[in-house]
């Protein structure tokens, strides 16, 4: 299973990496971007966070010649804590690629995907609890209908959750695919886009850890330090979106006589979200909703 880094040249470009600087990818993946990094860094090292196995078997072998790096096994929520216990208080940039790995997509057994029969898990981290089947089979209409409507921007929440009560258990994907064709046999794409994609946010909360590591980001950055996003859906860029507004937009009222007029922590470095190239949307077609978005420590 090949993966395809997205954004790659975009997301190095706008780290404006300093060769002895400290960095972290927080979504190792593929290890395209980790790569790319480590050979712009001389004296610098490496932080790079995932909690697929797999995904950090794969990533070993690609980063099988470099030797400043480390793989932390975590969720980049814990960010800040696995970092002060290896004594690091500040970075110099941080890259999140928030897309699902190829190889998580098209691994049956994951549960990612809905034109595949599988068991119904999405967790990122196999070591957790909670997955799909769960949330699937014990939560209530009301909870189901807001996770659908929330996390999947789903119109006929209520309907879907209604059939899933009716149907439960449910087992395999297949098995919630069918009643999305039954509710959504009338929508553009297809019926289970918007379910799937709310799942797999519940099931890794993956809203609220983003809002908590761009957080934690700001503390951890030294002056001129980077954060590189790349987003996938429109709830994730939302988030993105606002936090890089509010911490480079001035709350001082205008006019009042002040030593400082300049009470923001970032400022913007893209306007506007960066898109894949003509020749990436060709090459990889997963990389067509990608959106970039970069800001710099003051």
């Amino acid at each position: 299973m090949k993966h395809e880094t997205v954004l790659l040249q975009e997301a190095i470009e706008y780290l404006n990496i300093k060769p002895d600087g400290i960095y972290v990818d927080g979504t190792l993946g593929g290890a395209g971007h980790s790569k790319l990094i480590l050979d712009h860094l001389k004296g610098g090292f490496l932080y790079a966070f995932d909690q697929d196995d797999y995904a950090i078997e794969y990533a070993k072998n690609v980063l099988k010649d470099y030797s400043h790096y480390e793989i932390i096994k975590s969720n980049f929520k814990y960010l800040k804590e696995k970092l002060n216990e290896r004594n690091i208080e500040h970075i110099d940039g941080l890259l999140l690629d928030l897309g699902l790995s190829s190889f998580q997509i098209d691994d049956v057994s994951r549960g990612f995907s809905y034109l595949k029969d599988t068991d119904l898990d999405m967790r990122m981290d196999r070591d957790q609890e909670l997955n799909a089947q769960t949330i699937l089979n014990t939560y209530t209409v009301d909870e189901l209908a807001k996770i659908f409507y929330v996390y999947g921007e789903e119109k006929n929440s209520y309907k879907v959750a209604h059939k899933i009560i009716d149907r439960r258990p449910l087992k395999t994907s297949m098995d919630l695919v069918k009643i999305t064709d039954q509710v959504n046999r009338n929508e553009k794409g297809h019926s289970a886009k918007r379910v799937f994609q709310a799942l797999r946010i519940a099931v890794n909360d993956e809203l609220t850890v983003l809002e908590d590591v761009l957080k934690d980001a700001v503390d951890l950055l030294n002056p001129d330090g980077r954060l590189v996003v790349i987003t996938f859906h429109s709830l994730e860029d939302r988030i993105v979106k606002h936090f890089f507004k509010e911490q480079s937009t001035s709350h001082l009222p205008k006019n009042m006589p002040i030593i400082s007029d300049d009470d923001t922590q970032m400022e913007l470095i893209t306007r506007k979200p960066v898109y894949p190239s003509e020749a990436e949307y060709e090459k990889n077609s997963r990389s067509k909703s990608a959106k970039l978005r970069a800001a710099r420590k003051k």
